[in-house]
């Protein structure tokens, strides 16, 4: 069983905290990182119909039967409990009482915010990271088959076919989380739209024109958006606002939160196709964030991730705003370091004064280099980027 990166700062925060939440896609780990990490708890999923519906009848019945630490697993089902689970924590004062998961972040964290505001620690649990990967022994030589294969547990614990395995991931998604999240009548057209979004992986996302390719409103699109965002498939980098140039573009760019569903919505079946693919570069950048993400939330910390455009094309791939400074990073799959990779940086150190220690070169291959105006890493050594 790998370990994960994040157990550790949730163990932590179970000795401070009553409540611990644990959020993140389906399949990412939640559980197994619950049970192991609370070793002595005892465990109730709500996906249980017949413990569901105990629960919702009778939520002060439910919750007296566990007198110790209990793991509530998938707990946004019954909301009735929440405000249960708030006097017992105000009464008892007892730390890392209760662990909750859930995989449908906005109805999780619209009970929390109501009930537990204040008494709640919440953590993001993602698939696994290329350190967690490498840290367990899978030694993994290519960026592309990550974005093959993606990163779900399952698929590397239990050595399965990820092709086959992340075709029944989205089927189950659609059939399952969809319908809960949004009353859609035609699962067909949301199929459709979810392949559209994987072809838009890595840019600017205009939801009208969207809308006319789909045949849907463009209030469709963006409920659609909110479903695939709370239910961590999709997520977005808004523009950096900082006024160095009033000509900056302002909508969103979009992103997957596993490259290897991406690489199943496209068709792409082989690590020779993703050579010739169109999206090769977007797909690239795409692993790369969702890899720096990951080293935030592994940490308990929000990921202040943005991206800078002009109107004029000038762009710098990844803005990290750390307050008193900024991180730029280009993005390239590239494997031989060319001296247009470095024009957007370059051009950004200049608009808004970055000094050279903060502008860093992420590319496909090997290399590590330390040159005169920005840092070289590739894409197997993220840990050189200063994220602390």
């Amino acid at each position: 069983m790998i370990k994960r990166k994040i157990q550790d700062e949730i163990i932590k925060a179970a000795l401070k905290m009553p409540v611990i939440a644990i959020t993140g896609p389906r399949q990412s780990g939640k559980t197994t990182l619950s049970k192991l990490a609370f070793r002595g708890y005892d465990y109730v999923s709500l996906e249980n119909p017949q413990l569901r519906s105990f629960a919702k009848e009778d939520p002060q019945g439910f919750l007296s039967q566990y007198t110790g630490g209990v793991i509530l697993d998938e707990v946004q089902y019954v909301p009735e409990l929440f405000s249960y689970i708030q006097l017992i924590v105000d009464e008892e004062r007892e730390n890392g009482r209760f662990i909750l998961t859930g995989s449908q972040n906005f109805l999780l964290t619209e009970k929390i915010n109501q009930s537990l505001a204040g008494r709640v620690a919440i953590y993001n649990l993602l698939p696994f990271s290329i350190e967690e990967l490498k840290q367990a022994g899978y030694k993994i030589t290519s960026y592309e088959t990550y974005l093959l294969k993606g990163f779900y547990p399952r698929i590397y614990e239990e050595n399965l076919d990820a092709g086959k395995w992340l075709s029944d991931y989205i089927r189950t998604y659609i059939e399952r989380d969809v319908r809960q999240l949004i009353n859609i009548g035609d699962l067909a057209l949301f199929q459709n739209f979810l392949s559209l979004c994987a072809g838009r992986t890595g840019q600017i996302i205009n939801h009208s024109v969207l809308a006319n390719e789909i045949g849907v409103s463009s209030k469709t699109i963006q409920r659609w958006f909110s479903v695939l965002e709370a239910s961590y498939i999709v997520f977005f980098l808004q523009p950096f606002h900082k006024n160095y140039n009033k000509r900056i573009i302002k909508s969103p760019k979009l992103y997957f939160y596993d490259t290897g569903l991406v690489t199943h919505l496209l068709k792409i079946n082989a690590v020779e196709e993703i050579q010739l693919h169109f999206a090769k570069g977007a797909l690239f950048e795409n692993l790369i964030i969702a890899e720096l993400k990951k080293k935030y939330w592994n940490r308990g910390k929000e990921a202040p991730f943005y991206y800078w455009r002009e109107s004029n094309s000038n762009e710098v791939d990844l803005i990290i705003d750390k307050g008193i400074k900024q991180l730029a990073i280009e993005i390239k799959s590239g494997k031989t370091i060319r001296e247009e990779f470095f024009k957007g940086v370059f051009y950004w150190q200049k608009l808004s004064e970055t000094k050279t220690e903060n502008s860093y070169l992420v590319y496909g291959g090997d290399l590590v280099q330390k040159r005169s105006q920005l840092k070289v890493i590739n894409w197997n050594t993220l840990n050189e980027i200063e994220t602390d």
